[in-house]
């Protein structure tokens, strides 16, 4: 078994505004997100199914052309290469995420 402290791990700054924690596995993985308010991840597509939820705040989620604010508590799926982008509210929001298969770039 392999053990996380994710408030002790090194952050990844993908895009301005946001922090990812990154949990690897063989055949999914998990991350940890911290978005400051407004913070934008852009739109893009990628062939891992991909589930998230609001731990923290709130997040407005385009998916496919869909519009959809996620609030604290709500989860979301994004199924294999649908288009989506993400926006942070006007608060700070915390996301945990998982991608199958495992996001090696993300390792």
């Amino acid at each position: 078994m392999k053990h996380f402290i994710v408030k002790d791990m090194e952050p990844k700054r993908p895009v301005k505004g946001v922090e990812m924690r990154v949990i690897p596995g063989e055949k999914m993985t998990m991350v940890f997100f911290r978005l400051a308010p407004g913070a934008e991840i852009p739109e893009h597509a990628h062939p891992h199914e991909q589930m998230g939820t609001v731990i923290k705040g709130s997040i407005d989620l385009v998916a496919g052309g869909e519009r959809k604010t996620i609030h604290e508590g709500e989860a979301y799926h994004v199924v294999s290469n649908l288009p989506h982008s993400g926006q942070c509210g006007n608060s700070p929001a915390e996301i945990i995420e998982v991608f199958s298969p495992a996001r090696e770039e993300y390792h």
